[in-house]
């Protein structure tokens, strides 16, 4: 008898919890009935009944896919619904971006040192001509 208590429990606590999962993930706009709030304190202090009326009267609809996106067994991927993407050699985009002119890595690193240069000139001139103020 005490295993048979220990079983029904044991169902209870793990129906409360996934009530409270069920409960805490929904959106807030589509649970039914009551609050998010209210249905987080049935679940809590009625966790038997709290986590059916959850699962029968509160939880959000499940709306089934749209037939075409649904997969069934044997029709293969749904291809039409997913959006197209062209591969890069199709892509006229990147094929306009292969062809304008690009800096070199010892470009751009000659820019930075002349920025750099600069940079350290104009705090060599500021140590040696303080601001006056």
């Amino acid at each position: 008898m005490a295993r048979l208590y220990g079983l029904l429990f044991v169902a209870q606590l793990v129906l409360a919890v996934a009530a409270l999962i069920s409960c805490l993930s929904a959106d807030e706009g589509e649970i039914r009935a009551l609050p998010r709030i209210v249905w987080v304190l049935i679940i809590l202090f009625f966790p038997l009944v709290g986590g059916v009326a959850w699962f029968v009267a509160g939880r959000p609809e499940q709306r089934p896919a749209s037939r075409g996106a649904r997969w069934r067994p044997g029709s293969g991927f749904p291809e039409n619904e997913r959006p197209r993407t062209n591969a890069p050699d199709d892509d006229p985009e990147f094929l306009k971006s292969i062809n304008q002119p690009r800096t070199s890595d010892a470009e751009m690193f000659e820019r930075w040192e002349a920025d750099l240069r600069r940079r350290e000139e104009d705090l060599r001139r500021e140590k040696e001509d303080p601001p006056r103020g």
